[in-house]
């Protein structure tokens, strides 16, 4: 399914779970008015394409929009994973035919982008572009009202997903995302059983298995989703709802894992 309309139907898909129809009706209000101020946040982008006439062009049509700011320009896939292996962008202009890499495996091994745009003159590999996650494929020679209505687009699925997201969270959303080398991971908070600092990682750890976040534990702590875990250690932080009993030196948790107490942490914890 495109990816732009798979957005529109997780939101349908979530105003129709509720039974009551006034209380969305009322969630929606809250929704949009915070939505009306979503295009405030520039949207960090880069632009991949080997001929160079074609990557000016794009470029000077990017530099038109406040609603981008434009981080760096490529011309071949491999040194933009490179790129992207410490820096974090939000849309991606990406040819498809480039020495080397192609646009495609470039893609592959870069979901973590949320919105990609293909502009190529191989119009027969559209449908495999929206195979993974694209927004829109625009056919060369790039024409400016193109473009213009590309940009449309991306302020529309920003738009969506700003109120599926919004719309998650009034109903008690339970899921977060975190980066896991290339990819994005989703993970439910509920599953979630404590947390353990890894030098520049951080190790979340669920019922079934271990994640490793490419975060640093004491900035995961602060984020939202993590309201309700303790830090028991310098190196380990638990989820409240799961600790079982508590002795002087040890937290166990309901599955049946026991970790140590800091000294400086026994006073937080009483």
């Amino acid at each position: 399914m495109n990816y732009f309309f798979d957005k529109i139907a997780t939101f349908e898909m979530l105003r129709k779970s509720k039974k009551d129809k006034r209380h969305f009706l009322y969630t929606n209000n809250i929704i949009l008015s915070k939505v009306s101020n979503s295009h405030m946040f520039r949207q960090k982008c880069i632009i991949v394409d080997d001929d160079e006439l074609d990557r000016l062009l794009i470029q000077s049509f990017v530099k038109r929009y406040d609603l981008f700011e434009l981080e760096a320009v490529f011309n071949d896939a491999e040194s933009a994973l490179e790129y992207l292996e410490n820096n974090q962008v939000n849309i991606i202009f990406l040819d498809i035919e480039m020495p080397g890499t192609s646009g495609i495996d470039l893609r592959k091994k870069a979901l973590q982008i949320p919105i990609c745009v293909f502009i190529s003159s191989h119009f027969e590999n559209a449908a495999e572009t929206f195979e993974i996650q694209t927004l829109d494929f625009i056919v060369k020679p790039v024409k400016f009202n193109r473009f213009e209505k590309c940009v449309l687009r991306i302020k529309e699925y920003l738009e969506i997903n700003t109120k599926v997201t919004l719309y998650e969270e009034s109903i008690g959303g339970d899921s977060f995302y975190i980066k896991e080398g290339h990819e994005k991971v989703k993970i439910k908070i509920h599953e979630v059983i404590y947390l353990e600092a890894l030098k520049n990682y951080t190790i979340i750890t669920t019922e079934t298995k271990k994640h490793y976040a490419l975060k640093g534990f004491g900035e995961i702590l602060k984020e939202k989703h993590f309201k309700n875990f303790i830090r028991i250690h310098r190196s380990y932080a638990v989820c409240k709802d799961k600790i079982e009993k508590i002795s002087s030196q040890e937290v166990f948790l309901n599955n049946g894992i026991s970790l140590p107490i800091g000294r400086n942490y026994k006073n937080l914890i009483s």
